[in-house]
């Protein structure tokens, strides 16, 4: 487990990112109790709602060692973005306001805002490692990635954001609809997935034979929607992310694979379902899948996926035992 680490007294501001299509309630009130709660305590505190501008202060603060915090208010999609956006060594927390929030729930960020602010206040942080898709120019996610069934759905989900009602902003019932339509149409093509396993020989980089499957998921945070649990040994500082796959392709299969994970990791029992642990892994295929990251869509395989040691820093509760 990584060790913790505390920011220094002298970095005192903060930048608040507002994302306004995440959740489906307004999070200001949220924000504006935040707020408060941090200028309380002399910080100095700024709201943006354009990631962009939000990132370039950060990591121009972070430079002068003035950053205590630059904050999320969204959920595991503005994550996402803001670990794309700044250096490494930037801290960042959320104020949950998306609809899994599965990286606030899993480090047990506050949601009360006076709650956050303490953590803020306190300054507890702690690295933990990402995952990079698509190569040296490429996209970070700190949760999974995945290919297959799941990934069809987040893709028709957000193909038809324009559509829904709030703002766009998703929620559980926004993908009730894909997912039927995903399995009326989808065909569970084959997936061949290559590891860079530390523990096994390689040739030119990979294994001698890949894993055949027709579902893959490429694991760094022990959580997926609905509370799956597909790699309940994942840790995140470990430098190595872990894949999961299952190799039949059918909606009884799925239903099972379901049941399974649901029942205390029972899947990893199934002698169709290979575990691993890589540092770099390759997805390909014979057909058009795609694939997502963190719960947006990611592309189209073939996809080249490695893990960032420690790339990202984390501001957490000042107190409690942390997860892996």
């Amino acid at each position: 487990m990584g060790d913790t680490f505390s920011l220094p007294p002298e970095a005192r501001r903060v930048l608040i990112l507002v994302n306004p299509k995440a959740g489906r309630r307004s999070p200001l009130g949220r924000v504006d109790r935040l707020v408060a709660s941090l200028r309380q305590h002399e910080m100095e505190v700024e709201v943006l709602d354009a990631p962009g501008e939000a990132a370039e202060q950060a990591n121009r603060l972070q430079e002068r060692g003035e950053l205590r915090a630059v904050v999320g208010v969204g959920g595991d999609g503005t994550a996402a973005e803001l670990v794309n956006r700044t250096c490494p060594g930037v801290p960042i927390t959320l104020l949950p306001a998306g609809t899994a929030n599965l990286l606030a729930k899993y480090f047990r960020m506050p949601r009360r805002p006076e709650s956050l602010a303490g953590s803020i206040i306190a300054g507890r942080c702690r690295r933990m490692d990402a995952g990079r898709a698509g190569g040296a120019a490429g996209r970070i996610f700190l949760l999974m990635a995945s290919c297959g069934f799941d990934a069809e759905v987040v893709r028709t989900v957000h193909a038809l954001r324009d559509r829904f009602p709030h703002g766009g902003h998703i929620g559980y019932a926004s993908y009730l609809k894909p997912i039927f339509a995903t399995i009326r149409n989808y065909e569970y093509p084959q997936l061949r997935i290559y590891c860079d396993e530390p523990d096994r020989g390689h040739s030119a980089g990979r294994p001698l034979e890949p894993v055949l499957a027709r579902w893959a998921f490429v694991i760094n945070v022990s959580r997926y929607g609905w509370g799956l649990n597909l790699a309940p040994q994942a840790v995140t500082t470990d430098a190595l992310l872990d894949v999961c796959t299952f190799r039949r392709g059918s909606l009884c299969s799925g239903l099972w694979y379901l049941a399974a994970a649901q029942l205390g990791g029972w899947h990893g029992r199934l002698s169709d379902c290979v575990s691993s642990r890589a540092r770099r892994i390759r997805i390909e295929s014979d057909h058009r899948v795609p694939y997502q990251l963190d719960g947006d869509p990611g592309g189209w395989l073939p996809l080249e996926i490695e893990v960032l040691p420690e790339r990202t820093t984390l501001v957490l509760p000042p107190a409690g035992e942390l997860p892996p």
